[in-house]
């Protein structure tokens, strides 16, 4: 097994268990969250302002490559919190690759690491809403469907705006998987076995 494995996920689709779980079962490292704490100690960066940015696109307007004639102590100038968090992850993602087999999950590692195999995962709103029920049993199912499809539109957003690719196009991963269907052990598995039989 030498291949860094990544993961992009409807919310709800059980993506984080299924990378932790195929993680465990490669015997490789497994990060999520965790890169938000590396990256903030690597890049100097309050690791609260990688929480509050995380996977949120810059809330400042983009200079325009036109606008030629611009003081360089202009605020103009100055790189929204959301890019910085952007580069600084991209960095520690690229980082933790270089070091060696891993699964990672989100933030456009896909993008990020082209020679990475990388997998997508959905599930219809039912089986995604009843597998958030199970998690949160108090939460309305009004409420769990109304940030299920908030979430997926900041990260479809997100992943537009950094990769000026389309989120979830079957055509930007190696394997796409429905979770809801399959299940999740399934679906380890057959990761797994697709990694197994493309290092062959």
């Amino acid at each position: 097994m030498s291949k860094v494995i990544t993961i992009s996920r409807e919310f709800g689709s059980g993506g984080r268990e299924v990378g932790f779980r195929l993680a465990e079962k490669l015997r490789i490292p497994f990060y999520d969250k965790e890169i938000i704490s590396l990256a903030a100690e690597d890049s100097n960066i309050a690791e609260e302002a990688f929480r509050v940015n995380d996977e949120v696109i810059g809330r400042q307007e983009r200079i325009s490559h036109d606008y030629v004639s611009v003081n360089p102590f202009s605020p103009l100038y100055e790189v929204p919190m959301s890019d910085q968090i952007f580069l600084a992850q991209s960095q520690m993602i690229r980082k933790l690759a270089w070091a060696g087999p891993c699964v990672i999950i989100g933030r456009c590692s896909d993008i990020i690491l082209e020679d990475a195999f990388h997998v997508f995962l959905c599930a219809g709103m039912k089986k995604r809403i009843e597998r958030m029920q199970a998690l949160e049993p108090d939460e309305p199912v009004k409420k769990l469907e109304a940030r299920m499809r908030e979430i997926d539109r900041k990260r479809r957003d997100y992943y537009q705006y950094y990769t000026g690719n389309e989120w979830g196009n079957p055509r930007n991963y190696h394997l796409s998987l429905n979770s809801g269907k399959l299940g999740i052990e399934r679906c380890v598995e057959i990761i797994a076995e697709c990694v197994r039989m493309e290092k062959k």
